[in-house]
């Protein structure tokens, strides 16, 4: 393997290729150790070889020799994900690609980039030029462009833009895993092999993601002493379409007492509601706060918005981050409720777990439909409790996105599974990239 190693040092130069073992340990995690299921399943999978190329060429070349030798290769950004999509299931070659960090243009309406970009700079820059990203998660300070697109769906700005794959992603510049790689240029339908896609079907070497135009941003905290009213009130603003808004995150409680930097600003036992909306729109939000028994506890201006305390860190799936920092013994389920009876489905699921079971919603939408998007907190037993849990959300009518498996096709991609092996199949040949992540036969040509 030292010749190997000499190979990718030819390349990309030797302090870019990384073997020592406590660089390949950390490198080789990201997020998963969410779920107590996916910790118990990949805690030991480690690299090979982590290279850091700083343009196409390098990937090219890299790519060309695992080929030859048959070597597996797994691509990463920052490492926010929460699946183990980044996780290098058959050791190999991590690709971690944050030197490849150019911002290459802005236009009117678009941004072009390379993959290890991180989208806090991507909207600092933007919002200088009067643009800003129409979506980015709630990592976006650490997270990459490249992770975003392969590994994420949605965030910020999803209650008005809705997915990635809703018109958020206008071009991908894709290289295949062959021993004479192509440069595929991704556009429309196609992109949905490569969204979301964990890597499996290309490696990203450009993104140009849709823009829009500035808006001045007010947060604010809105409590209720009713779970139902601060509900009602978000699924009212949700609706409400005289109001922009980027952000709209409702938390039971006792989920807010986690949040421990808002610890002064957080009333207990009241539920929450956490916004981002226009500034202009904030007397109307106000005025409908009242209106749902609630009251305004906390407001930042848009003077301050992206600087020092960012509400949009408790919103997403930085709940179950504040909850494990917490000390409490507790996972995730990711769920679609039904817009017509989500109270009433909510009412079933407490009923039957009680405090095992804390609602949490961010508002979104989907093919321009509004959906309540749950990312809840749930008590850890066993992982037959967890499903037997998943199991009765399902039986009344809810849509789990299992968080508990590293396999595409088991975390909610079902119904695009067939496409993206076939897509597999053209472009991966060999089986080699991110082994062990689609649970589906993909009849791969194996040399």
């Amino acid at each position: 393997m030292n010749d190997f190693n000499e190979k990718l040092s030819s390349i990309i130069g030797r302090e870019n290729v990384i073997v020592d073992l406590s660089s390949r340990k950390q490198l080789s995690k990201d997020f998963y150790w969410y779920s107590p299921v996916l910790t118990d399943m990949l805690d030991d999978k480690i690299a090979d070889y982590i290279v850091k190329p700083s343009n196409e060429e390098e990937i090219k070349g890299i790519l060309s020799i695992a080929v030859q030798n048959k070597i597996p290769v797994t691509v990463r950004g920052a490492g926010t994900g929460n699946y183990g999509q980044i996780i290098p299931m058959d050791g190999g070659i991590l690709i971690d690609t944050t030197r490849m960090n150019r911002i290459i243009q802005i236009e009117d309406g678009s941004i072009r980039v390379e993959p290890g970009v991180k989208l806090g700079l991507i909207e600092k820059k933007l919002r200088e030029g009067n643009q800003e990203l129409c979506i980015y998660p709630s990592t976006f300070i650490k997270a990459t462009a490249g992770g975003f697109v392969s590994g994420g769906s949605g965030g910020i700005g999803s209650i008005s833009w809705g997915n990635l794959w809703d018109g958020n992603v206008l071009e991908l510049r894709v290289l295949t895993m062959e021993e004479n790689p192509r440069v595929l240029t991704v556009k429309g339908e196609d992109m949905m092999n490569y969204i979301h896609s964990y890597g499996t079907t290309g490696i990203l070497t450009q993104v140009v993601f849709r823009t829009t135009k500035r808006v001045e941003w007010k947060q604010c905290i809105a409590s209720f002493s009713n779970l139902e009213n601060s509900l009602i009130f978000s699924e009212k603003i949700a609706k409400e379409s005289t109001i922009k808004k980027r952000s709209i995150s409702t938390c039971e409680w006792p989920i807010p007492s986690y949040f421990q930097p808002l610890e002064k600003v957080i009333e207990p036992d009241k539920h929450i509601v956490i916004l981002e909306v226009e500034d202009h729109s904030f007397e109307l939000v106000k005025s409908l706060v009242s209106e749902h028994e609630g009251t305004v506890t906390y407001e930042i201006p848009p003077s301050n918005y992206q600087k020092g305390i960012r509400l949009s860190d408790f919103t997403w799936n930085h709940t179950t981050l504040w909850a494990l920092r917490a000390n409490e013994k507790m996972t995730y389920l990711q769920g679609s409720f039904s817009l017509d009876s989500y109270l009433e489905q909510i009412k079933l699921i407490k009923e039957k777990y009680k405090d095992e079971f804390y609602n949490h919603f961010d508002w979104m939408r989907s093919n321009g439909e509004i959906i309540p998007q749950q990312i809840p907190l749930v008590r850890y037993k066993t992982k037959e409790h967890l499903y037997e849990m998943i199991s009765f959300c399902e039986s009344i009518g809810v849509k789990i996105f299992d968080p508990h498996t590293n396999l595409l096709d088991k975390g909610g991609w079902e119904a695009y599974i067939d496409s993206v092996v076939q897509k597999k199949n053209e472009n991966d040949p060999y089986g080699l990239l991110n082994p062990g992540k689609i649970g589906v036969v993909t009849d791969l040509v194996k040399g």
